[in-house]
Order: C-alpha cells, then sequence, then structure tokens
C-alpha cells in the first residue's frame, strides 16, 4: 500500500471517519477528507498532520507504507522490564524466536523451493525476532546509568 492510499485508509477506517478524527487533530472533516483524497491536487496532508493522525488512531499505516517505499520496516518495541530477570526472560523470548524463524526457514526450503506463502511466514517470523531484540535493548536500556 503507498503512503497515499495508507492516509486515505487510516482517516476512513477511523471509527466515525474523518467526521470524528478531523476535529482530534485540528482539521475540519471535510478538509481532512480533501486532504487524504487521492484524486485531490489542491489539498495535501502536512508531516505534522499525519503524525497527529497516526498517533490520534493508533494507526502505523502510514508510516508503515513510507518505510516500505523507502525499502525499509518498522518494528514495534514492546515495553520492557528492567531487571535482570527481565533481561534473562528477554534473552530466552529472544532465542526461542530466532529458532521458530529458522525453523520456518528450513520448512520453507525442505521441498528445494519458496513459495510466495513460505515468504511471508518468514517475513512474519523475521519481524517477530527483529521486535524480541528490540525488546531486550530497551530492558538493557532502562538498566543503563
Amino acid at each position: 500500500m503507498n503512503t497515499a492510499d495508507a492516509a486515505y485508509a487510516v482517516v476512513h477506517d477511523y471509527p466515525g471517519g474523518s467526521e470524528s478524527l478531523g476535529p482530534r487533530v485540528g482539521v475540519s472533516a471535510a478538509v481532512l477528507r480533501n486532504k487524504v483524497n487521492p484524486n485531490n491536487d489542491t489539498h495535501r496532508l502536512t508531516w505534522d498532520e499525519a503524525i497527529r493522525i497516526s498517533v490520534a488512531a493508533s494507526d502505523v499505516r502510514m508510516l508503515d507504507s513510507f518505510a516500505a517505499e523507502m525499502g525499509r520496516v518498522t518494528v514495534e518495541i514492546p515495553s520492557a522490564g528492567v531487571s535482570d530477570m527481565d533481561v534473562l526472560s528477554d534473552t530466552c523470548s529472544l532465542v526461542t524466536q530466532v529458532g521458530q524463524y529458522m525453523q520456518t526457514i528450513h520448512t520453507a526450503l525442505s521441498d528445494g523451493k519458496v513459495d510466495q506463502k513460505e515468504i511471508a511466514a518468514i517475513r512474519q517470523q523475521a519481524m517477530e525476532a527483529m521486535s524480541k531484540v528490540a525488546t531486550l535493548v530497551a530492558c538493557l536500556e532502562g538498566m543503563a546509568e
């Protein structure tokens, strides 16, 4: 999904659409509809508005689509504890997740070819492993003096 389509979807999928979301982000409903309409050349969504909309809607589709257009991915950083036991737990969770990731790759390669369904599963497992890495780093950052 490109960023224009993502902006449109975020606004229109929000409960109540632009009528509900517009006032929460300081833009009239009609102007917001125009700003996210990919066929409208007179109104444009600003960076600040895109951020306010994403935060208010708790929706990362615009961020994810921008990252994808740049050849990048976003990774959620779950909340992390800050104790020694949290580090141990997060490390064990990471190792388990990496094992599942490698098993997914092994299974995909077992027949000598990889299909799109297998790629999707590999990508999902990779994202989950990256999230575990981010959690562990956040935990260690929380412990830093």
